[in-house]
């Protein structure tokens, strides 16, 4: 953090441009302007000129937005220089511009409001740039990981909608929403019924045992004979071509594979840089989590010790909520959802395996269920911030995150277990009895006018629900 009126001289605004020249303008302290809209590429030789244009022996401070990762190099180079780095978001600046000109967005007009833009916090503080992110391998392997599981997500749906044209006992014997190596190889190969016959009961076995390493027998290679036969029995009259329906099956299933393939490597190699970042597996000490979700963590907050404090790391998730105040009205609303949406995810998950775990994440989840009637998810997010509040303060004080009971004795996994499955355990009738309806389900089950139910003492004078429009009844007539 830089105090941005005692330590800054000069400021220079950059507006970044992935494949066009960026363009600078420097200001000074007052925000009177030296140039304006000075162009130049990330290229040495342009930025020693541009850097020649700034007054000697002036402290410098960029200003720029996080555009894609063309801001990287620059923020690089110019650190290198002794410079400070500042990163704003795009709506502070947008504001910013529309104060000065409302109805005009050039790329000269951006930069000069990057360069003012310090004068909005004179008692402030400027977040500097601490940490390259997209530079940071780690951070680029958990985001690709996210990336290709989230695409390999996608040919899963597909490949559901894919099989269900052959009919359900597919989905019966194969499973739904996730496919393993024998279910794929099947797919890949024999998603035509009439091949799926032809190779015969033998055969199939083998190419199941072989797939799935012994899980998969005599019994499943039945049932997908017998798949094969209904879907035969489904499509008696033909209508379906069972030979151009298996390659658009085969084609998603290839995809997954090579998609899992990559992602098990990618999960080893996020394995090496979580150990070379986190050598005493302060963040895997968190109950419940595994080396992909303390990496996930780790690389998408990078160091913790950047924050200032506790409540900024909290606010960093997204998971605080809203606060709306004015007068003697105080709210707090839903979450802010500000940040990486990747982080949030992967706090979701490792909350809800750590409250399977700690005792005391456990108690405050059997409250928030039973006695305030929260949703799973609502009682999740709340937890969430917690649990990344738990795991930033052992990580900057350097040690290992200690499991406790809520009366603060030192327990195991092991024991933690068992207390949270017998003393908290939310049972569906409890999260039923005390679960309320939303708002928007509260409304939408009001009653309006047109819902009115008419009695025969009282008839109603239009139908209720009018199935059609007099202009429909033309058209469909």
């Amino acid at each position: 953090m830089v105090d941005a009126t005692s330590t800054i001289d000069v400021r220079l605004g950059i507006d970044v441009a992935c494949r066009a020249a960026h363009q600078a303008s420097l200001a000074d302290a007052t925000g009177k302007m030296v140039f304006s809209g000075r162009k130049f590429h990330t290229r040495p030789d342009e930025l020693e000129a541009l850097w020649a244009q700034l007054p000697d022996a002036a402290e410098v401070m960029v200003v720029m937005e996080p555009t894609r990762n063309a801001w990287v190099p620059l923020a690089a180079w110019f650190r290198a220089r002794g410079a400070t780095v500042v990163l704003v978001p795009p709506e502070q600046s947008a504001d910013l511009r529309d104060y000065y000109n409302k109805h005009t967005k050039t790329d000269r007009l951006d930069s000069r409001v990057l360069a003012r833009l310090p004068l909005l916090h004179p008692d402030g503080e400027l977040v500097e740039v601490d940490e390259l992110g997209p530079a940071d391998p780690l951070k680029r392997a958990v985001r690709r990981r996210s990336s290709l599981v989230e695409r390999r997500t996608g040919c899963y749906q597909r490949l559901d909608a894919l099989v269900e044209l052959l009919g359900p006992a597919w989905a019966d014997v194969l499973g739904t929403g996730g496919y393993g190596k024998a279910a794929l190889a099947v797919l890949e190969r024999y998603a035509d019924p009439h091949a799926l016959k032809r190779i015969g009961r033998s055969r199939l076995t083998a190419m199941l045992i072989r797939q799935s390493r012994g899980a998969f027998r005599e019994a499943k290679a039945e049932a997908l004979l017998a798949a094969a036969d209904e879907t035969l029995a489904l499509w008696p009259a033909g209508g379906l071509d069972f030979a151009a329906l298996a390659e658009d099956i085969a084609g998603e299933a290839r995809l997954a594979r090579q998609l899992t393939e990559e992602i098990g490597a990618l999960e080893e190699r996020i394995a090496a840089l979580y150990a070379d970042v986190d050598p005493a597996g302060i963040v895997l000490s968190a109950p419940g989590l595994g080396v992909t979700l303390a990496a996930g963590i780790l690389g998408r907050t990078g160091d913790l010790n950047r924050f200032r404090n506790l409540a900024g790391i909290r606010s960093f998730t997204g998971l605080v909520p809203k606060i709306d105040q004015s007068g003697n009205t105080h709210r707090h609303g839903p979450p802010t959802k500000k940040g990486d949406p990747g982080l949030r995810e992967t706090l979701y998950l490792a909350t809800e395996q750590a409250r399977k775990i700690d005792p005391t994440l456990a108690a405050r989840y059997h409250r928030l269920i039973v006695e305030d009637g929260k949703h799973h998810i609502s009682a999740i997010c709340t937890l969430a911030p917690v649990l990344m509040t738990r795991i930033a303060a052992c990580w900057r004080n350097g040690e290992r995150y200690i499991l406790r009971d809520v009366d603060g004795r030192q327990i195991t996994e092991a024991e933690g277990r068992t207390i949270c499955r017998e003393r908290y355990t939310v049972t569906a009738a409890d999260r039923q009895r005390r679960r309320r309806p939303t708002t928007a389900k509260q409304h939408k089950g009001r009653t309006g006018r047109r819902d009115q139910e008419s009695t025969e003492a009282a008839p109603a004078a239009n139908p209720s629900h009018p199935k059609t429009t007099p202009h429909k009844e033309l058209v469909h007539a």
